[in-house]
């Protein structure tokens, strides 16, 4: 008899985490230092943003010391004195209105708050869609415990790439089991784009049409540097309905993915009570929430803090754009998020998902550089790659991205 259950197994035996990110922290014993190791490796696959680190751990380090009550039980959807300090920062930078601090859930991260909204409005083996291009990890946050089916809405190259009413409509039809609710990334990742409002408008009477839940997943929201303003799902026309739910968090936005703090803003009090039901079992410490509601409440500081991270990304957007047109290597810009798709179809040994497989383990051992398969984002043709441009210095950036040049530059073995 096995020493593990049905479950275990299958752990086991399919591990939920993508073979980029495997390999990722696998190399990071050697990771590049332009004096001590400048043939080390470099991570352009993880979508963190590092460049105000220091000076946000700072502000952190200045709230303390913590008080004896965050070492006690507290309530399990979050502490009611940091829910207030959230509400006030959301309704001025995500809503752009009032927000109500108890319809607020505060859990162990977004993909915590992902996973158990899923678990209280769908059933197992229900139907989720994902528009694609996507963000990787939807697919283990959702299929792992949660055990839905994710069905794809693709968009193709060829019209940018586009979120239209067609594609949900055939990607309603086509699923296998009834669609429960429509995952919307909103900014995208990782085409790092800013859905129009009007967009936004449409998807969310289509999905009011058939009855679905819509969620919003909006960890991007304050990562936006360019032009287009974003627009919250809490402030489309009607506001949040029974069936509208915005997930956001401290991971993107304020470069805290360790901290683990994700929030559920949804103003369906029967999801609120299901969700607060499983609270206990990922819910966020009592010390971390402590430090950020004394950040939050602090709102200059609070508030020029977003106003650099942006100021931030805009130039690392810039530098990374640079880097990538000096080497000619042809990429889609971004004006949100710390990402661009690169698009390296003609470097493909052959045009199919076998062929970007070998492109992404080259680029990976030849030039020691890990960029994310559009495999793994769903995109629905092979060879594009996303690169993210935030986790690392900026000589780091140029440094990868020249070795890229220098190995697409030279021809594939075997090829």
């Amino acid at each position: 008899m096995s020493e593990l259950s049905s479950r275990g197994r299958r752990l086991v035996e399919s591990p939920p985490l993508a073979a980029y990110v495997a390999a990722h922290f696998e190399q990071l014993e050697d990771a590049w230092d332009p004096q001590d190791n400048p043939t080390g490796y470099i991570g352009l696959c993880i979508a963190e943003n590092k460049l105000l680190a220091g000076e946000f751990l700072a502000a952190l380090e200045s709230t303390l010391p913590a008080p004896a009550e965050t070492l006690a039980y507290d309530a399990v959807v979050g502490n009611l004195e940091f829910r207030r300090a959230l509400a006030d920062f959301m309704g001025r930078h995500l809503v752009q209105g009032p927000v109500d601090a108890e319809q607020l859930i505060v859990l162990g991260g977004a993909g915590s708050v992902l996973e158990q909204l899923f678990y209280v409005i769908a059933d197992p083996r229900e139907t989720v869609l994902v528009p694609t291009p996507s963000y990787a990890g939807f697919w283990a946050d959702l299929e792992t415990r949660d055990e839905l089916h994710l069905q794809t809405v693709d968009a193709r190259s060829e019209t940018g790439f586009a979120l239209d009413l067609e594609a949900l409509e055939a990607a309603r039809l086509a699923a296998p089991t009834p669609v429960r609710a429509l995952l919307l990334t909103s900014p995208d990742n990782p085409l790092g784009r800013v859905h129009p409002r009007e967009t936004l408008e449409q998807v969310a009477a289509w999905a009011d049409a058939h009855e679905i839940h819509l969620v919003f997943d909006e960890v991007y929201a304050l990562s936006v540097f360019g032009p287009r303003a974003f627009t919250s799902g809490a402030q489309l026309s009607g506001g949040l309905g029974p069936r509208h739910h915005v997930v956001w968090g401290f991971s993107k936005d304020f470069g805290a993915s360790g901290l683990r703090c994700g929030v559920l803003l949804s103003h369906n009090a029967q999801v609120r009570r299901a969700v607060g039901e499983l609270a206990y079992w990922s819910g966020c410490s009592g010390h971390t929430q402590y430090m950020l509601a004394r950040f939050l409440s602090d709102a200059a500081r609070a508030d020029a803090y977003v106003t650099r991270m942006r100021e931030s990304l805009g130039g690392a957007h810039a530098t990374v754009s640079a880097a990538l047109h000096d080497e000619g290597i042809d990429f889609r810009p971004g004006e949100a998020g710390f990402f661009v798709v690169c698009d390296l179809r003609a470097h493909l040994s052959e045009a199919s998902w076998e062929g970007e497989r070998r492109l992404w383990a080259r680029l990976l051992a030849e030039a020691r550089v890990n960029l994310t398969p559009g495999e793994a984002c769903r995109i629905a043709e092979p060879g594009f790659f996303r690169l993210c441009y935030a986790s690392m210095p900026a000589a780091a950036v140029r440094e990868g991205v020249a070795r890229l040049g220098r190995a697409l530059g030279s021809k594939p073995s075997g090829g």
